[in-house]
């Protein structure tokens, strides 16, 4: 849907569904949800963890909840490997999902770890072959008349199948797939290089980006996000490290080397120091669903860019600027290299990005305005509403009214780093460790 020009009301959201185990449970590490994102109807959310199991939600229409999901299927993706040449252990945590556009009553999904992306059918099955010659029953036996096959109505079953395994093309780390509007293509970047494949053919694929140096001493960027254009199958943004975005048109040269758009704020020499390169590397970078804008999230902000304009972002919204003078304690910890992704609401005109202590924000792109809410089970109470967190820097003992946190208490180990926003509703899923939390818009319209 794409935005109108008329200002857009920040919207009201509630508590509709949380998924996962209590808080107060012991978590353990394959249980952490590691991404989610829904299909192109939103009927079906899918989720991956670091154990390599991707699980399904359905959403069901029959509950009496404008936004409730119920489990449809789950399976094991991935499983943890070995590479023997590398000596190092490949990971089974599922780094991305997309969903295939469905074309018949199967849908299909994209699974990847660090190293290998999967294809997955899921089908529906109500009946069964029954009275059919079956040779495994007794290999020995001579069969002497031909049964023809019929079919029974049985229970439903949802069944996840492994269509095709595109492996052997990465030597990094795998941390974007995305689909092509041709339906045909897809493409996977890893910290190097960036790779076309179609969908049908899995033994090899084109590289389209390397910015792998001669000599690896000399290498100073790494790319952290890519993505296909919503509307052109020629183009396709990525971003690196150093904080620029670059767009690529594929008509002008297979191998898109040379970017033919830059998006980069100049560095301010005033405002230098140690942290500066490593909070301005952009962990997501994301097109609105009309192509005009691109989102890209750093450490501390998310800038808006207009296709058109390279010079300056033309909104950038402050995530988290009261942990300015906490850096050099995230970095000790480690916390200050999260990769915090970010996403567009259905209208495009809010943007959604999450933060610590299960905090999330969303922003109002034509307002400026923005809320701080927070994914608890405290507030896990059906149509509950969401009230605006304010974070205060001050001691614990410092007097706050009911709607402030104060920064002392912030607790960097819940963090939502994983959200997407639901294709034609406002209906928002968020990651929090092993929770997965359903928001909704308090005034939402069901859309079916």
């Amino acid at each position: 849907m794409a935005a109108t020009n008329e200002p857009a009301e920040s919207i009201q959201l509630c508590f509709s569904q949380v998924k996962g185990s209590p808080e107060d449970d012991v978590v353990t590490d394959a249980d952490i949800i590691s991404t989610l994102e829904f299909n192109e109807t939103g009927s079906l959310l899918a989720t991956g963890d670091k154990g390599g199991r991707v699980v399904i939600f359905q959403r069901d229409y029959e509950s009496g909840g404008d936004a409730d999901f119920s489990v449809y299927s789950a399976f094991q993706s991935h499983e943890s490997e070995f590479d023997y040449l590398k000596s190092q252990e490949i990971e089974e945590k599922i780094n991305k999902i997309k969903w295939l556009k469905q074309c018949n009553a199967s849908n299909f999904l994209l699974a990847t770890n660090d190293k290998t992306i999967k294809l997955w059918k899921i089908l529906e099955r109500s009946q069964q072959p029954v009275d059919f010659n079956n040779v495994a029953e007794d290999p020995s036996r001579r069969i002497t008349s031909l049964r023809v096959p019929k079919y029974q109505t049985a229970p439903l079953t949802v069944e996840a199948i492994e269509r095709r395994t595109y492996a052997n093309a990465h030597a990094y780390h795998i941390n974007s797939v995305s689909l092509n509007t041709d339906v045909a293509t897809f493409l996977s970047a890893d910290d190097l290089r960036i790779n076309l494949w179609n969908v049908e053919n899995n033994k090899e694929c084109f590289n389209i980006v390397d910015i792998k140096p001669q000599n690896m001493e000399e290498l100073t960027e790494v790319i952290t996000s890519c993505e296909f254009h919503p509307l052109k199958s020629h183009e396709l943004v990525y971003s690196v490290s150093k904080g620029s975005i670059r767009m690529c048109d594929m008509r002008s040269q297979a191998l898109c080397d040379s970017h033919a758009k830059l998006y980069e704020v100049p560095e301010d020499p005033a405002n230098k120091s140690f942290f500066s390169e490593i909070v301005s590397s952009i962990s997501d970078v994301k097109y609105s669903h009309d192509g005009r804008y691109i989102m890209a999230r750093d450490y501390m902000t998310v800038k808006l860019w207009d296709v058109n304009m390279e010079s300056k972002p033309v909104q950038t919204f402050e995530v988290h600027d009261y942990l300015q003078g906490q850096l050099c304690s995230l970095y000790e910890n480690d916390f200050i290299f999260d990769k915090f992704e970010c996403c567009w609401s259905c209208d495009d005109n809010h943007l959604l990005t999450g933060t610590y202590n299960n905090f999330f924000r969303v922003f109002n792109r034509q307002t400026g305005e923005h809320q701080c809410l927070e994914a608890s089970r405290e507030i896990a109470r059906p149509d509950f509403p969401l009230k605006h967190r304010k974070v205060i820097a001050g001691s614990t003992n410092t007097k706050r009214k009911k709607d402030e946190f104060n920064l002392e208490s912030m607790d960097y180990s819940k963090k939502v780093l994983h959200a997407t926003w639901h294709p034609r509703e406002d209906i928002l899923a968020i990651a929090a460790t092993n929770n997965l939390y359903i928001f909704r818009s308090k005034n939402q319209k069901i859309a079916r």
